[in-house]
């Protein structure tokens, strides 16, 4: 099935509204107001609800390249986080604790050449009225196209950045099929996400095939 990025957003904006908002007990409709509001607000201007980054993502790039990940968590950094939703350039976490270990994990990431990760706390009320919403965003040095789509310009060296180290150690050489969750994110198609592009999914896809038909990582994983 084709992937359509109108629907996987849509779909994914469902599931947050009803995972952050409507669970939330003894709310008015003023205050699930407010609070949609403030979500909508932080949807558009950080991008639509994912599932999952590309592992050179600035909000999880700071990890073991011998074990990627793709979500925020203590292997890229982060410390308290509870019940989360992610967003293309952001992220919202409600823990039950006030919050400090978030915000304190995130001044203590290493500077990244590109982009500013920041945390704040939100004053409405998601998920649960005694949680504490903090929202992480990640705001690019370089602005983005309109379509808010990252550029090859900018993925394309996070990308070897992460990925040409690893020759060092590598043993043997993952295909696009294997590394596309990982170059991609979560949810995508077979050159495209709601980070990407097609056409720059083509042009990680057709740089990573000439790097790993060098033989620098070793044979190819069949």
């Amino acid at each position: 099935m084709a992937f359509r990025a109108d629907e996987a957003a849509r779909m994914g904006y469902e599931r947050a509204v009803n995972y952050l908002i409507s669970r939330i007990r003894d709310a008015d409709e003023s205050q699930r107001a407010r609070s949609k509001e403030a979500f909508d607000d932080i949807v558009d201007k950080y991008g639509p609800v994912i599932d999952s980054y590309p592992s050179w993502h600035p909000l999880v790039s700071n990890h073991d390249s011998h074990d990627p990940v793709t979500s925020p968590s203590r292997e890229c950094g982060y410390n308290g986080l509870d019940h989360t939703i992610h967003l293309a350039n952001a992220f919202i976490t409600c823990p039950y604790h006030d919050g400090q270990k978030v915000i304190d994990s995130v001044v203590a990431l290493p500077p990244h050449p590109v982009a500013t990760i920041t945390a704040e706390r939100l004053d409405v009320q998601l998920y649960q009225p005694n949680a504490n919403p903090i929202l992480v965003k990640c705001d690019w040095d370089k602005p983005l196209a309109m379509d808010r789509m990252i550029p090859l310009s900018l993925a394309m060296p996070l990308i070897l950045e992460k990925e040409i180290p690893c020759w060092q150690w590598s043993q043997v050489a993952e295909t696009w099929e294997i590394m596309r969750p990982y170059f991609l994110g979560a949810p995508h198609g077979s050159r495209s996400s709601l980070f990407v592009s097609q056409d720059t999914g083509q042009a990680i896809k057709k740089i990573w095939n000439a790097l790993i038909y060098t033989g620098m990582f070793g044979n190819i994983k069949v």
